[in-house]
């Protein structure tokens, strides 16, 4: 039996710096939470076709992990994949909350291909792995690189190490799930528009910390946290005082001390 963890993440800001091609591009601080992560197995059985256990609720052909799957094969044309897979079977304990912006499904994805790398004798590099990682979801670079922190910009493809300890963090995630597709149309529709590119100039360079001691207003610091109040009015009835939202949420945090 092989097994990896898939950490959660936070955005600890998040600023949408454009839009091309379709799609919004940004600048955003990612920092891993050591302490909430997935576990993914792969299981010795005899499967007759991928077997993917503990993400119920999910089509296999929408998974982000069976996605992963394919596009290893795809990109390599190494058949060690499929034949490991006849015999194994993976199996997933979730603990981080669906669409809560914490990056559960794409940190599972990159937790399988980093795994499936290593186990089925690959040899990607990383900087490939990341590669084939965006072509599946924005946020895997980031969990294929698998630093404590990171600056990450563009469509999520430049993922930059920042050199600072993971913060302890306290996180809070209320009983709403927040479509992140949703939520980036609500700010496409209304704020973007609002784009100032000055307004945030050197937080790239400051430690996490020190950043949410001094903006402190996480509507500042996240700029889909307006637009998810806006597609989920419910969260205005929260008492968030002193917390901060992550990425397209619905997930609060705040450092620990």
């Amino acid at each position: 039996m092989y097994r990896i963890d898939a950490h959660a993440k936070v955005n600890i800001f998040l600023k949408i710096t454009g839009y091309e091609d379709g799609y919004h591009t940004l600048v955003s601080r990612f920092m891993r939470v050591d302490d909430l992560y997935d576990t993914i197995e792969f299981i010795p059985c005899e499967c007759d076709s991928f077997t993917l256990e503990g993400c119920e609720g999910i089509p296999l052909e929408f998974n982000t992990i069976y996605r992963a799957y394919k596009a290893l094969h795809e990109t390599t044309g190494n058949d060690a994949v499929i034949d490991f897979f006849r015999k194994h079977k993976v199996a997933v304990t979730k603990r981080i909350p669906s669409q809560a912006g914490l990056g559960g499904g794409s940190s599972d994805a990159a937790a399988f291909m980093r795994l499936a790398n290593e186990v089925c004798s690959l040899s990607i590099p990383t900087d490939a792995l990341a590669e084939t990682g965006s072509r599946i979801g924005a946020d895997i670079p980031f969990f294929v690189y698998n630093y404590p922190s990171a600056n990450v910009k563009g469509f999520g493809e430049i993922v930059q190490p920042f050199e600072e300890p993971t913060l302890p963090l306290e996180l809070f995630t209320p009983n709403i799930r927040c479509n992140t597709a949703e939520v980036y149309k609500t700010y496409h529709k209304y704020l973007l528009r609002t784009i100032n590119l000055t307004s945030f100039f050197g937080w790239e360079n400051m430690d996490s910390r020190t950043l949410l001691k001094l903006i402190a207003n996480p509507l500042a610091l996240n700029d889909l946290y307006p637009a998810a109040l806006a597609a989920y009015p419910e969260l205005e009835t929260l008492d968030t005082k002193g917390w901060f939202f992550s990425g397209s949420g619905s997930t609060f945090f705040r450092p620990k001390d």
